[in-house]
């Protein structure tokens, strides 16, 4: 097949490719509380992942990024979610969730905030960026091999509405 064969049509509904990773331990989640200087979620609890770069396929991508933010190297990760972001613009966000097991080794810092262990009974109690208090739970649920799909859109008053199926 040729490039000419992908059918790229700048006119459709397009995505940016981003990573999310929860890597747990025993009944633990390793959860990144934003630095206060960030744009987006400052003070705010998020796993870690960022964009997926050109030339990088999604688990490169979420590897990266675990590395990058964490120090951490949590092999194998596994994908375990897919949600469709759809924020009213010609362009959305395709973000890949991917879970792993904490192998061992020393948390690094990184400017993107502070890194935390938080339990699964406790995350609740923590200022989780408004998706997770949705998500999270199911995600930590789930055994490899499930998936959990969601499709996230703003409704006429700009609030966050989400859609969510698990397999």
């Amino acid at each position: 097949m040729s490039k000419s064969e992908q059918g790229i049509n700048t006119q459709r509904f397009q995505v940016i490719p981003r990573s999310l990773i929860f890597v747990t331990d025993q009944k633990k989640v390793l959860l990144l509380k934003g630095a206060a200087h960030k744009r987006l979620w400052a003070n705010k609890y998020n796993g870690i992942g960022g964009h997926i770069e050109k030339g990088e396929d999604i688990y490169e991508g979420a590897a990266r990024e675990l590395k990058e933010e964490s120090g951490l190297a949590a092999d194998p990760l596994w994908l375990c979610g897919s949600i469709m972001i759809d924020a009213g613009e010609t362009t959305g966000i395709h973000l890949f969730v991917f879970r792993g097991s904490y192998q061992g080794g020393a948390l690094q810092p990184s400017n993107e905030g502070e890194l935390e262990w938080v339990g699964f009974d406790q995350i609740t109690d923590f200022p989780l960026v408004e998706d997770l208090k949705v998500i999270l739970p199911e995600i930590l649920k789930l055994n490899p091999g499930q998936m959990l799909y969601a499709r996230y859109w703003y409704d006429d008053r700009d609030q966050l509405q989400i859609k969510l199926k698990l397999v």
